[in-house]
């Protein structure tokens, strides 16, 4: 099921933009904003994974809504709060953090509960045989109903789980991908030796599958978020020599792991072929700790191999797809935002050119 959401979504995506171009191109090439065009990918093919949820054309307003939510939670969650570190100062809420954390949480909350109940209307006209077109909520309800939870509510465990799915899975994926094209749009010759690759090794009469194309390098220069997850020490323990008492919360600064010359010659340089010579047996599923974008041990990201298949497979698609270009002959602005994931400040815009034959792009 993941392959063929996966694949229809991004076809359905590809297929939309080919019509785009078709009545819009001037010179060859029609301007596209690819962080909302990443955004809606990824977003339509969480919802539908988790949900069940197919967005078109006609729901952009309510498929804009979710992930505008999702967005603030991220923005929320690496936010600087004067209360987590001077709790009596709460009642003042300086900045309004907590209440736009209310605020955001009410609609996310509100979104999901319309999509539960939905789940549930449509199990009792077909009763709990869902077939081919089972979802992650109702895998979640078949586990959950009507069974014993030691005193815990069934729709909040549902709705959380879910969620906590959709947020890790989106918005992380998004800002990957958004990367990648910015670093391969401001180094060309990597853009052009991976079209090449595929060109050779997959032509031009049908299209890529599930693309072998590693993005190490980009997840290396901008993972998607500058920390990983707190973890917090459960007694006193001894770490290289450093006593660590029962309780410590610590961050481990994944951009520095990332960065550091000793380990990375030239850290800041963007360097593909490097995982092909220095660094071939590097791989990002935390057996080594030099490079670990999604973490590792007990805590790593459950989704990061779904992750690197949709940020694979999208990259692959594109390239074999468009002739992809800057608007213009200067660089593309790299300046990052702040917050819990790392998201490019200014709009992404590149020209896209079909370069396949015409019935490829409606398959």
């Amino acid at each position: 099921m993941l392959k063929h959401v996966r694949e229809f979504e991004v076809k359905s995506a590809v297929k939309e933009t080919y019509e785009y171009w078709l009545k819009n191109n001037l010179n060859g090439a029609v301007k596209i904003e690819m962080k909302e065009w990443f955004g809606n990918l990824i977003m339509n093919t969480m919802v539908k994974l988790l949900f069940g949820v197919q967005y078109t054309g006609n729901e952009d307003e309510e498929r804009s809504k979710a992930h505008k939510a999702i967005r603030r939670l991220f923005e929320l969650l690496g936010a600087f709060v004067v209360a987590d570190f001077l709790p009596y100062l709460r009642w003042l809420d300086i900045g309004g953090h907590e209440k736009a954390m209310k605020e955001t949480a009410k609609e996310i909350d509100f979104i999901v509960e319309y999509w539960l109940a939905e789940h549930r209307r449509k199990r009792k006209l077909r009763g709990n045989n869902c077939g081919d077109e089972e979802d992650f909520m109702d895998v979640m309800l078949s586990i959950c109903e009507d069974k014993n939870l030691h005193g815990f509510d069934a729709d909040a465990i549902i709705k959380a789980t879910c969620m906590a799915l959709q947020t890790a899975g989106t918005d992380t994926t998004i800002v990957t991908l958004i990367w990648i094209f910015s670093l391969l749009l401001n180094n060309h010759e990597a853009l052009k030796k991976a079209q090449d690759e595929l060109d050779t090794h997959i032509g031009k009469n049908r299209w890529v599958q599930e693309s072998d194309i590693k993005n190490l390098e980009s997840l290396r220069l901008y993972s998607p978020g500058p920390l990983l997850l707190p973890h917090e020490s459960i007694e006193d323990c001894v770490v290289s020599g450093y006593d660590i008492p029962k309780g410590t919360r610590l961050l481990v600064n994944v951009w520095k792991l990332h960065n550091d010359p000793k380990i990375w010659p030239n850290p800041h340089e963007f360097k593909p072929e490097r995982f092909l010579t220095t660094h071939k047996d590097v791989d990002v599923r935390g057996n080594h700790f030099e490079l670990i974008p999604f973490g590792t041990g007990r805590r790593i990201f459950p989704g990061i191999l779904f992750a690197l298949q949709v940020v694979q497979y999208v990259l692959a698609i594109l390239l074999q797809g468009f002739d992809i270009k800057r608007p213009s002959d200067e660089a593309i602005d790299m300046s990052e935002s702040f917050g819990l994931t790392i998201l490019k400040v200014s709009p992404l815009e590149v020209h896209l050119t079909p370069r396949l034959d015409s019935n490829l792009y409606y398959e």
